[in-house]
């Protein structure tokens, strides 16, 4: 997020997650809200991944999306087992600093895995 409005909003959803997880008192509504503050800085990733985050949270009433993989040597990757509330809070924490190219790139793997999982 680039505005320092948007990093406040961020900062109150990451330290709601941490408390109550997915179970967050208005957790669905704040990340609406940051989705906002993100179409305002127009950046269309940070926008979509914010709108999944929020339907797949809607549908499944969790955060168990298989997004992080590790790789062996070979190359072979393998999911790695996060639990849901560490899994959000990842990502949540991905999006602070969205402009980062590797971070984008992880951004792009949840992205890609709440669209295979919501549709």
């Amino acid at each position: 997020m680039k505005t320092a409005i948007a990093n406040s909003k961020l900062d109150e959803i990451i330290a709601n997650v941490e408390k109550k997880g997915t179970e967050a008192k208005n957790l669905v509504a704040d990340l609406k809200s940051l989705r906002e503050l993100a179409l305002q800085e127009r950046d269309p990733l940070v926008v979509k991944v914010l709108r999944l985050t929020y339907e797949f949270i809607e549908e499944n009433k969790c955060f168990d999306v298989q997004a992080q993989y590790e790789e062996d040597e070979e190359g072979n990757e393998y999911p790695i087992d996060i639990e849901d509330n560490d899994n959000l809070l990842y990502l949540l924490n991905l999006l602070k600093n969205a402009e980062h190219k590797i971070n984008r790139e992880e951004i792009k793997d949840y992205r890609t895995s709440l669209k295979m999982e919501l549709y």
